[in-house]
């Protein structure tokens, strides 16, 4: 259920019925995440695997194909008015058009930033996260401190990430749920008139679409 705070506004997605789900969730994959660290001590002290090499896997997984698949989704958007009409009807079903689905995309709302409103994402009970358009939750996201400040505080978190809004934009905080995950859809950067799909896909940032980022500047990109 909403909650207002200021110009903040919380969204929980078909309220917290869910929430042995969470709690089931939460610890399946606290079970597979310890016994995937004790395979890989070990394998690593056989000599068997290199955990540097684990590192890369998870990096890229985590920073670059997840996240590319999503700024792909967004460069659509941002350049088809029809497919972004359709996405913000229906995210998972618009996003399915660019074959991304899968394990964690079979719900998934895209809410639009617009120059009066702000959405970031939060997953207050665990971590729900749209692997197949962002890839691996970084850190963070699944740290207690930011669950729980970006309800309270979320103004300062934001700031803490760099962004900074005017008094008179709305921040909107969306609960992501086992049921229903979310997507922040940012807004187009101005002096992109003319861009190609893949040069703006190229300014899409993950933390934008969490919306604790925004996407880069047109000058910062060759």
């Amino acid at each position: 259920m909403p909650h207002d705070h200021d110009h903040d506004h919380h969204e929980h997605g078909h309220g917290h019925d869910h929430d042995h789900d969470h709690d089931h969730e939460f610890s399946e994959l606290s079970d597979v995440a310890l016994r995937v660290r004790a395979l890989e001590t070990v394998l690593a002290e056989k000599g068997l695997v290199d955990p540097a090499a684990l590192d890369v896997i998870v990096d890229t997984y985590e920073t670059r194909v997840g996240p590319r698949n999503g700024a792909r989704v967004v460069a659509r958007a941002w350049s088809d008015p029809a497919f972004k009409a359709r996405l913000l009807e229906d995210g998972a079903k618009a996003i399915a058009e660019l074959d991304y689905g899968g394990r964690g995309g079979e719900h998934i709302a895209v809410v639009e930033n617009t120059a009066d409103t702000h959405n970031m994402v939060v997953c207050t009970l665990c971590s729900c996260y749209p692997w197949p358009v962002l890839g691996l939750p970084p850190v963070w996201y699944k740290s207690a401190p930011y669950r729980s400040r970006a309800v309270i505080d979320p103004r300062g978190v934001l700031a803490e990430f760099g962004v900074r809004l005017a008094d008179d934009v709305e921040v909107r905080v969306w609960d992501s749920t086992s049921e229903m995950r979310y997507l922040v859809l940012p807004m187009r950067p101005a002096g992109t008139e003319g861009w190609s799909e893949e040069q703006l896909a190229a300014l899409v940032t993950r933390d934008s679409m969490i919306g604790v980022g925004q996407p880069l500047a047109p000058g910062s990109v060759a």
